[in-house]
């Protein structure tokens, strides 16, 4: 893919969701907590925030069933994980705040229906995430993780959304990002460990390289700190997943959409990925249950009840080619 065909696809992406997702109103505490967004059409659309998540759900398959594991399958439950930051509409907590709720956990409740095992989600830090799958302790993770060549040496992916970045600003900074020229001298927030991090790194040094000044990046806890920060000037910008960025402006309305790009640089589209343990015996039923709920629809009502249906896949592909090792 052309670096130009790249961009105007995530542009296109970035444009569809900032759309769904413009605030009507804010979270309604008499109709159990919802959140209230106007689609293309103008139609209002509530987005459930509470609990009771009424999720889409699927039968169990028993060909795909039978392919998982034998110690998991006995187990009768499905060790799942998923980040614990509040990262709306990806996941984050209800109303209760404790409750993970958000496309990537229903995504992997449907993939459990599928499989005809009880999912249980679990929470962790970014970094923690990887230590769990490395050591068992998950089965595998739902989290928005990018399929990257460097990870494909310690983990199997089966993907199911397209993944695409966003450069999100302060509202009404004038700035606009569609190359590593745009980002120079300028201070930009990341998470450690991504592959947004990999990204700006990389944009940082093509901008030395042809003599512009390099990117100043900067680290937070939590995003709050990040937002804070953002508000107040002392970034002016922060990289992170697409949807994230395009909901946050959405439903706070200080903050808008800067810039987008695929999570797997110029020249391929990149795409988000269950993700378990190397040879675990894990990704095939995954794929296959992800195949499965992209056929029968579920997957597709999953994507259009948090608004980003922009990024459905038509198929889920184990392994494909991810964000190289060295993005030029």
């Amino acid at each position: 893919m052309s670096t130009t065909l790249a961009r105007r696809r995530t542009t296109a992406a970035a444009l569809g969701l900032a759309t769904a997702l413009v605030l009507a109103a804010c979270a309604n505490p008499t109709d159990g907590g919802t959140t209230e967004v106007a689609g293309t059409s103008g139609a209002k659309t509530k987005i459930n925030i509470s609990p009771d998540q009424n999720r889409v759900t699927t039968d169990k398959v028993d060909s795909i069933a039978a392919e998982v594991p034998e110690k998991i399958r006995k187990r009768g439950t499905l060790q799942l994980v998923a980040s614990s930051g509040s990262a709306a509409p990806l996941t984050f907590y209800a109303t209760d705040n404790k409750t993970a709720i958000g496309v990537e956990p229903d995504i992997a409740y449907l993939v459990a229906d599928v499989l005809g095992l009880k999912p249980h989600i679990n929470t962790a830090s970014w970094e923690n995430i990887f230590v769990g799958l490395d050591s068992a302790k998950y089965d595998a993770g739902f989290s928005n993780i990018t399929v990257t060549e460097e990870r494909k040496e310690k983990y199997d992916f089966a993907t199911y959304r397209e993944d695409n970045l966003g450069f999100e600003a302060k509202k009404g900074s004038g700035l606009k990002v569609t190359g590593p020229e745009d980002v120079a001298g300028r201070t930009v927030a990341v998470g450690s460990g991504t592959n947004q991090e990999k990204l700006l790194i990389e944009w940082s040094k093509e901008n030395e390289k042809a003599g512009r000044k390099p990117v100043n990046i900067k680290y937070y806890q939590n995003d709050s700190d990040t937002y804070l920060a953002l508000q107040s000037g002392r970034i002016d910008l922060y990289l992170g997943p697409n949807p994230t960025a395009a909901y946050h402006a959405a439903t706070t309305g200080k903050t808008e959409v800067v810039g987008t790009y695929s999570g797997a640089g110029a020249t391929l589209q990149g795409l988000i990925a269950a993700t378990t343990k190397k040879d675990s015996g894990l990704v095939k039923p995954l794929a296959d249950a992800l195949n499965h709920i992209i056929d029968n629809g579920t997957y597709a009502k999953v994507l259009g009840r948090w608004g980003l249906s922009d990024e459905a896949v038509t198929k889920s592909d184990i392994n494909p080619p991810g964000l190289p090792k060295t993005n030029k």
